[in-house]
């Protein structure tokens, strides 16, 4: 009933599309069209019409969770006010395998006027679009996969492949972190998979921390921490101010039946769990999840690179992002 050997044929002509788009990127235009839009003071803005406006739309949100801000402008809205959304410093990015879409060139002037750059992925070297842009990245003329050699299907393809090379190679040159695409990404188990511990601890370097120095005793601890916004745990640290060990809800009662009134007078480091685990603040939270479940326990320290306290974290912060979502 169906022709699956002409479906296999629509794959591998679309592949072959794209893989031909190496000489794109090994030409001076791709490089330098990298350097517009990483260079870019203002947003890229992305248009195209019909289904190149579609893809467009999906470069854009590329660009703009990469790093780069972006928006997509409708061609034909833009000639009727929404050229008032493009500033001076901004990069236009036109889709069009043609080149020649009406709707596109009618934009070439009143960008060339008010001297906002132009790059253009498009077919045909020769087209209107791609002689009036300050950057050409040609694909070359493709063949449709559509029987009819009518319906955009290896130009979209190779449209969509192209920007995501110029997306994400600018997104390589800014050395975008996994923390920033975090931030970009909040809802959703993608972005959640992706926060730090440093992004949902609930006590923040600069803040007054929960921690006693080892020789204070625990009736000092006590009047120290009495005030803190949680009283989950308390840091211990030595001398050097490095953390030697923490003092948790449970250590306290423990000592407390040990020790009875005698233990108000004892040392922090005599009743603390010494060598307790600990992260540091790039660690992801889904991590610090994984370390809260294997030795069950609410509260991790989070040290700097001296071993030193700057944060606390609680189950319950993680919890709170649906890490587990």
């Amino acid at each position: 009933m169906f022709d699956l050997d002409y479906a296999r044929m629509v794959l591998q002509a679309e592949a072959a599309g794209v893989a031909s788009l190496e000489q794109v990127v090994g030409q001076a235009a791709f490089e330098k069209a990298c350097g517009m839009i990483l260079n870019c003071d203002g947003s890229v803005i992305v248009t195209g019409v019909g289904k190149a406006g579609i893809v467009g739309k999906k470069i854009s949100g590329t660009l703009a969770s990469t790093g780069t801000p972006s928006h997509f402008l409708h061609p034909t809205e833009a000639v009727h006010g929404d050229l008032g959304r493009v500033q001076r410093n901004d990069v236009v990015l036109a889709l069009s395998h043609s080149g020649s879409s009406d709707e596109i060139l009618r934009l070439i002037e009143p960008l060339k006027q008010r001297e906002i750059r132009l790059i253009s992925i498009v077919g045909d070297s020769q087209s209107r679009l791609a002689r009036h842009s300050d950057v050409a990245l040609c694909m070359g003329k493709m063949a449709e996969a559509c029987p009819l050699g009518l319906a955009p299907s290896v130009s979209t393809t190779c449209m969509l492949a192209l920007g995501d090379s110029l997306a994400l190679t600018v997104m390589k040159a800014r050395q975008f972190s996994t923390e920033e695409y975090a931030r970009f990404h909040p809802a959703g188990a993608l972005g959640a998979k992706l926060i730090t511990v440093g992004q949902t601890m609930w006590f923040k370097s600069g803040e007054t921390l929960p921690q006693v120095k080892a020789g204070q005793t625990v009736q000092q601890m006590l009047d120290l921490t009495s005030q803190q916004k949680r009283h989950g745990a308390v840091m211990v640290v030595d001398g050097e101010g490095k953390l030697a060990g923490i003092i948790t809800d449970g250590d306290l009662r423990r000592a407390m039946t040990r020790f009875t009134k005698e233990v108000f007078g004892k040392r922090a480091e005599e009743i603390m769990t010494a060598g307790c685990k600990r992260v540091r603040e790039d660690t992801l939270a889904a991590e610090a999840m994984a370390i809260f479940h294997r030795y069950r326990i609410d509260e991790l320290p989070v040290v700097d690179s001296d071993d030193r306290p700057i944060g606390l974290i609680d189950v319950q912060d993680i919890v709170a992002i649906k890490i587990m979502g």
